[in-house]
């Protein structure tokens, strides 16, 4: 595996960097496949029980990559096209869908067209005060081939989302946080902190009930209300059976941080 992407592990919080400052972190097929690799596994790890994306450098990601773009001379059929998008950058989406950690986005500078999508496929997002947000592919004459169209007003509305996408103008962090596609804007310089302390809070909770909540709160964007309930009856019955709910019952009746191990 490349190193596009750079993975650190502790305390159950893994912090995943995009490596490539030199190109501003652009989506290209190395970036995604290396996304794609460290996800999975992070997801199939027991140990880890949130994750934290973000970029090195100055910008969290440039989206597409605009100069190759411009230089590849590739010509692709319609049919050509679509299965580029198809076993490329929609992976992305759909590995996030199926993910079952809590992922944080940690917005350290411009997240511009697939790289905006990119934080609106993570469950949530803190800005450092450089951050910038544009849903920018009609600028370039295109749209939203990544799903953008499908994330972006589940995330914002789509009012805002329609603004965003058909004008392609840039938000500042500020504005982020005013449209709710971020949750809190903080100094640069504490972006990492303030994110990994939101992650600790997550982590400290019985982990196989994060993962079951953050599954149904994915499955409760797309279904119907009976399908929903359901789903919270089965997944419900699993979590009473855990070691980690008695473990929490104890720890409220004796007044003190439950212990959870994740059974």
């Amino acid at each position: 595996m490349n190193d596009a992407v750079l993975v650190e592990v502790a305390d159950g919080i893994a912090t995943v960097t995009m490596n490539r400052p030199d190109n501003r972190n652009s989506l290209d097929p190395e970036m995604q496949d290396a996304l794609l690799h460290h996800f999975a596994a992070l997801d199939a790890d027991g140990a880890v029980r949130v994750a934290i994306l973000t970029g090195a450098g100055s910008a969290f990601s440039a989206g597409g990559n605009v100069k190759r773009m411009a230089s590849s001379g590739v010509e692709r059929t319609p049919a050509q096209s679509r299965g580029y998008y198809r076993h490329g950058i929609q992976r992305l989406p759909l590995l996030f869908e199926r993910l079952e950690i809590p992922v944080i986005a940690a917005v350290n500078g411009p997240a511009i067209g697939a790289g905006c999508d990119l934080t609106c496929m993570c469950d949530l997002r803190v800005a450092g005060e450089s951050a910038r947000f544009a849903e920018s592919f009609v600028k370039l004459g295109i749209i939203p081939g990544d799903g953008g169209a499908w994330l972006l007003p589940r995330v914002v509305g789509f009012a805002r989302a329609a603004e965003m996408a058909l004008t392609g103008d840039m938000l500042d962090a500020r504005a982020a946080l005013e449209a709710g596609l971020v949750s809190r804007v903080v100094p640069d310089a504490a972006l990492l902190e303030s994110a990994r302390a939101l992650a600790a809070r997550i982590a400290a909770n019985p982990p196989v009930a994060v993962r079951m909540a953050r599954r149904l709160l994915r499955e409760a964007w797309n279904a119907k209300l009976d399908h929903i309930l359901e789903l919270s009856a089965a997944m419900q019955a699993v979590a009473h059976t855990t070691d980690d709910h008695k473990e929490a019952l104890t720890a409220m009746r004796e007044k003190r941080a439950g212990v959870y191990k994740g059974g």
